[in-house]
């Protein structure tokens, strides 16, 4: 007996993002966690159960922040420590195009570091969460417009 194909198809996410909502987090969260900083415990609740998404310059940002925490006397250990744990986190990481940067950073009055963080929230339509005022401030006005 020949078997005709459906119709139609139903795509669904994998379980894990139901379960583990997406945001994009920004490194002021992550620096908060991984060096125990006095905001840690209210980072590690934004970002609980949640599947943690960011730019790719990311990478960059938490090893200037290390290495100005080495300038700074903390020791090697507690650096190989956090930066171990951040490889640990399995954050997403998304390219952030220069043209939907630029013209947040413009808008906004942010640096286009910032709005990359706010371009990743845009395109993927899910929270930014940070300690930063001016970038929170942004994401408030930006996301809320998004159709």
């Amino acid at each position: 007996m020949n078997a005709k194909a459906p119709a139609f198809y139903v795509a669904e996410p994998p379980a894990a993002y139901l379960s583990r909502p997406p945001i994009v987090v920004d490194c002021s969260i992550l620096v908060a966690i991984l060096f125990d900083e006095p905001q840690a415990d209210a980072a590690r609740q934004l970002t609980s159960q949640r599947s943690l998404h960011a730019p790719w310059l990311l990478d960059h940002e938490m090893a200037s922040v290390a290495d100005k925490k080495r300038k700074s006397g903390a020791a090697p250990e507690l650096l190989q420590a956090a930066v171990a744990a951040y490889l640990a986190l399995g954050l997403t990481l998304h390219r952030a195009a220069p043209d939907s940067v630029l013209p947040l950073a413009l808008s906004y009055s942010i640096s286009s570091y910032d709005a990359a963080y706010l371009a990743v929230a845009a395109a993927l339509r899910v929270p930014l969460v940070t300690f930063d005022h001016k970038l929170g401030k942004a994401a408030l006005r930006h996301l809320s417009e998004l159709e």
